[in-house]
């Protein structure tokens, strides 16, 4: 854990861009600049929220109209296929009674001519007899019959024929509301069909927020560690300063006294300078690191082809000015998506993705060595924490600067001893 939480305090102390109280203040006012953030992003999904009720609720009711439109169709439908039924016997009807009233008028036709030349006949007084005056009796009756036949066929006819002109308007009717029935159902399912579709990118935009949420919880949660280490650093600078003012007033008392004492001794016995003590120089800027040199074997580079673009030792930091000691290396490869190499056999310790590190591997080693490999773009996915790995196992792929660093117990050790 100790070699952990120095990692991502080196790491932050490199990485930073202005002096510490520049830094506090920035990270204050990002963190500001978050909730306002937070705000607005709570603000819009809640007018979404708001958005998608009332979408789901239009949906609902169109849904309805459509239930009761499609029952409504089904009825007339139905209404539609009886009355069609009853048209069609209306109108065989109608044709038999027209044959029929063709028939009887024919015969009528027949009687009336007939009678009439009987007639003509009977108006001749010398061509009447019994027998032929009954047959004009008889003819007269049959015309009568018919006659009466005939107009209640056209009766029925006539109230057939009005029966079917009744019947074709209902139809008419039946089949204009049909009609817009299913211009109000086509209509009504395109504003559902539409309604899904606006749904559907209210709940995308939902998701969309609630991922914008949750990235920025999680940068102001690495912002606030930031910040509280930045606290830390800023309490520990004003300590070490203090701590160095206070051995430079110690090593300036002690080398005055030195120099009294030095004088003294010259007046009184003579003595050569050559024999004063040496002052001790004190006031380093930045905490003593153990350190300690490598005594094994050399081993193979992490990165196949690589450059040195940050060296392990003490340098001063270009934005905070300050002298720092860099307790890794940082390799550049020359080429993109390169391969990571564990560089000596040993057991991994910690394979996952830190805050400010990106993945970060660590491999324990005998005699207490570790090598840390910080800054991959991924891990390899065969190495889990516990999975002992040979020299040369492809840990992981770095396209930016690889950080990796050697610890032997409490000591750091500069890697580039163990790969050159």
């Amino acid at each position: 854990m100790r070699l952990l939480l120095a990692l991502v305090f080196i790491t932050f102390t490199c990485n930073a861009k202005t002096s510490i109280d520049a830094k506090i203040s920035n990270t204050s006012s990002r963190l500001s600049s978050f909730d306002k953030t937070n705000k607005n992003i709570h603000k819009d999904m809640a007018k979404n929220a708001k958005a998608i009720l009332l979408q789901n609720r239009a949906i609902l009711k169109q849904q309805r109209e459509l239930k009761k439109l499609r029952e409504e169709l089904a009825s007339k439908e139905k209404l539609y296929k009886e009355e069609k039924e009853e048209l069609s016997l209306l109108q065989n009807s109608q044709d038999d009674l027209q044959g029929t009233q063709n028939e009887i008028e024919q015969k009528l036709a027949f009687a009336i001519a007939k009678n009439a030349s009987l007639s003509l006949l009977l108006d001749d007084e010398r061509a009447r007899n019994v027998e032929s005056l009954i047959t004009e009796e008889a003819l007269k009756l049959i015309a009568k019959q018919t006659r009466e036949n005939i107009k209640n066929l056209e009766s029925s006819y006539s109230g057939n024929t009005q029966t079917i002109i009744a019947l074709q308007k209902r139809i008419k009717k039946i089949r204009t509301s049909i009609a817009s029935i299913d211009k109000k159902e086509h209509n009504l399912a395109l504003a559902v069909e539409a309604n899904h579709k606006a749904l559907k990118k209210l709940n995308a935009k939902t998701l969309a927020y609630e991922k914008a949420l949750s990235k920025l919880l999680k940068e102001k949660s690495v912002l606030k560690k930031t910040l509280s280490r930045l606290h830390i650093v800023k309490k520990e600078e004003i300590k070490e300063k203090k701590e160095a003012q206070k051995r430079k007033r110690l090593a300036q008392e002690k080398a005055q006294k030195e120099r009294e004492n030095a004088k003294k001794e010259r007046e009184n016995f003579l003595v050569s300078t050559k024999n004063l003590p040496k002052v001790k120089q004190v006031g380093s800027s930045y905490q003593k690191i153990r350190t300690k040199r490598y005594r094994g074997k050399k081993t193979i580079a992490p990165l196949d082809h690589y450059s040195v673009t940050k060296k392990f030792g003490p340098y001063t930091d270009p934005i905070y000015n300050i002298k720092i000691f860099n307790e890794s290396i940082s390799l550049k490869p020359r080429n993109s998506n390169a391969k990571v190499k564990n560089i000596l056999n040993g057991k991994v310790v910690m394979a996952q993705e830190m805050a400010m590190l990106n993945n970060v591997v660590i491999v324990e080693h005998s005699n207490g060595l570790h090598t840390i490999y910080a800054h991959l773009d991924k891990i390899a996915p065969t190495i889990k924490k516990g999975k002992k790995i040979r020299k040369g196992s492809i840990i992981g792929r770095v396209n930016g600067e690889l950080m990796f660093e050697v610890t032997q117990k409490n000591y750091h050790i500069n890697p580039l001893q163990l790969i050159r």
